[in-house]
């Protein structure tokens, strides 16, 4: 690998150029985080260029992806997580891994971070806390367990570094100083560990004209080799404040299935639809002002009693954070803060927006009101340091596909029947966060043999350390480790280090609760039925915190989630274009 160390000032180039410096065979990297700020016109042009055998490495896979697998552009994979959002898993990653016609390896989000950071601090390791209780550590390439001064084990992980980092920004100056509004995702680590740093840009300003907006942060021009100018270079994921994610033109290239992902996702000939830019100027405040919808006097589901469940869990003293793809966490963390616990601090988009409002969550604008009410932006890198491995943040409630009665999780494989695997969307960083958090919290969502197993085949996270005297050491809090289903709640007994079932949802019996599950059961002295919400709770929820029904997307099967998700983007349309109008009502002149 040739040095690191970039020119002072970038060339400028158009989107063409940009693809042309990626190379063969590289080590590969992409900036942005879900569907916020990908760099898609690049990538479709590296995809159109026949660019082959590279070596993927990210925190997501997802979109990107799913991108290069179509053009056969990876030869290798190494990520934490890989997921379509609400749309589910991704198909091209899926059939990758299960034939294994790529080779995927699974990290966990810490030590990918710190082999970044080895790789921008030119060393030629960095330590790690170790995902006790997982079997990740052995997944993890190059990682070992060693035994330092200090007389803890802990890990070992060597440098991380790329050839080739690809990202879109807000904006670049005329020097080649890029800007990032929101959250950096792992964009400074990434960029720092890369031999070349290529941008893409929505505009290019003056010298000396970024200094004068507010919350953003600055890669400095020296770490950037090549800059061009494209204006809705993310879309039709988002750039704010440009332009939102374009829920339904995602929703049409996923279902267009005979047409190319590449060709289905370039941006219209007139440009960024004006309806996504018109939603990324709508306000918090003119949010917060409009009548609420009503949705009536039905009895609870058991998606709101969960929910309601969960945000009964947390007070004015939490710190919850909310981690990939999880509505039913975002919306039991913003019902208890829009509650009972108005002091509490939520942390959404892995933690990158800080202390939010509980906006209501309007799926095309949860991203821009989470920006703008966040306190603070972070990376991801940033936040393991200062939240997650300090033990600041008191829970984050993660689904499940598979806990084994030992509370160990996993959502990296499952095996059919034939032998052959079921690829799963991947820890995320759940195996590092499920020690870390004072409280381990789970859910699944649909109870069964299947998903309530004796001993799971992959341990992806678990909660390795239980006992104040395990915890305590390593500076991390104790607290409660409860698994939410919708049959009952398991607590984790820190004596027996099994779940044993402490409430059961309504109606339910304990011999329906017994027959399914694939272990058997233990039920505490005190086992009782979970309480229903209020009739309060319940208004709150379905008309001020979770108006779109985004919960229930956790509750059906992927045969039902379909039809779910059309009607949620035509409620989602609708929603957004009475705020697009309320916001101009307000802002007519008189």
């Amino acid at each position: 690998m040739t040095s690191l160390v970039k020119q002072n000032r970038p060339r400028f180039t158009d989107v063409e150029g940009l693809a042309a410096m990626v190379g063969g065979g590289d080590v590969f990297g992409v900036g942005g985080h879900h569907f916020a700020r990908l760099p898609i016109a690049l990538l479709r042009a590296i995809a159109r260029l026949g660019v082959k055998d590279l070596r993927y490495v990210c925190w997501a896979g997802g979109l990107p992806l799913e991108l290069l697998l179509e053009a056969n552009a990876v030869a290798e994979v190494d990520i934490c997580f890989s997921s379509l959002d609400i749309f589910g898993l991704p198909p091209r990653f899926r059939a990758a891994a299960e034939t294994n016609a790529v080779p995927v390896r699974d990290w966990t989000a810490l030590a990918m971070i710190q082999a970044l950071r080895a790789g921008q601090q030119n060393l030629p390791s960095m330590p790690f806390q170790l995902p006790e209780g997982s079997d990740m550590l052995a997944r993890v390439p190059g990682a070992i367990a060693a035994d330092p001064i200090a007389g803890i084990t802990t890990g070992i992980i060597p440098a991380l570094r790329l050839d080739t980092f690809v990202v879109h920004a807000q904006r670049a100056d005329e020097s080649g100083n890029v800007q990032i509004i929101g959250p950096r995702a792992l964009d400074f680590a990434m960029a720092g560990a890369a031999r070349q740093v290529l941008v893409t840009v929505e505009e290019i300003v003056p010298v000396g004209a970024l200094r004068h907006d507010g919350r953003q942060s600055i890669l400095t021009r020296n770490q950037v080799s090549a800059i061009a100018l494209a204006p809705g270079g993310a879309y039709p994921a988002s750039c704010l404040p440009f332009y939102v994610t374009d829920y339904q033109a995602l929703a049409g290239a996923f279902a267009a299935k005979e047409i190319p992902l590449s060709d289905s996702l370039s941006m219209p000939s007139e440009g960024v639809p004006e309806r996504v830019q018109d939603a990324a100027k709508v306000r918090a405040e003119t949010v917060l002002a409009m009548p609420r919808l009503m949705h009536g006097n039905k009895e609870a589901s058991i998606d709101e009693i969960i929910a309601a469940r969960i945000a009964a869990e947390l007070d004015n003293e939490s710190f919850a954070s909310a981690g990939a793809v999880s509505p039913l966490a975002n919306v039991a963390y913003r019902l208890a803060k829009a509650t009972h616990a108005p002091d509490m601090i939520i942390a959404t988009m892995s933690c990158g927006h800080l202390d939010i409002a509980p906006s209501p969550m309007i799926l095309s604008l949860i991203e821009s009101l989470d920006c703008e009410t966040a306190v603070a932006h972070a990376g991801g890198d940033d936040t393991y340091s200062t939240y997650y491995q300090a033990g600041a943040v008191t829970h984050e409630i993660v689904g499940a596909a598979q806990v084994d009665r030992s509370g160990r999780v996993n959502t990296i494989a499952l095996r059919k029947r034939d032998g052959s695997l079921i690829r799963l969307p991947g820890q995320g960083g759940m195996a590092d966060v499920a020690n870390m958090h004072r409280d381990y919290l789970l859910y699944v969502p649909r109870h069964s043999v299947q998903s309530l197993v004796e001993t799971v085949e992959i341990a992806s996270s678990a909660r390795g350390l239980l006992t104040e005297a395990e915890r305590e050491p390593m500076g991390y809090r104790t607290g409660a480790a409860l698994v939410f289903t919708d049959l009952c709640v398991f607590r984790l007994d820190g004596e027996s280090r099994q779940l044993a079932v402490i409430e059961t949802m309504p109606c339910v019996t304990r011999q329906q609760l017994q027959d399914a599950t694939g272990f058997a059961l233990t039920f505490d002295a005190d086992c009782r039925e979970v309480a229903l919400p209020s009739n309060e709770t319940l208004d709150i929820l379905r008309n001020r915190i979770d108006p779109l029904g985004l919960r229930r997307l956790e509750f059906v099967s992927a045969r039902e989630r379909r039809a779910l998700i059309a009607e949620i983007l035509a409620a989602d349309r609708r929603m957004v274009e009475r705020c697009i109008a309320a916001r101009r009502s307000h802002t007519a002149p008189d």
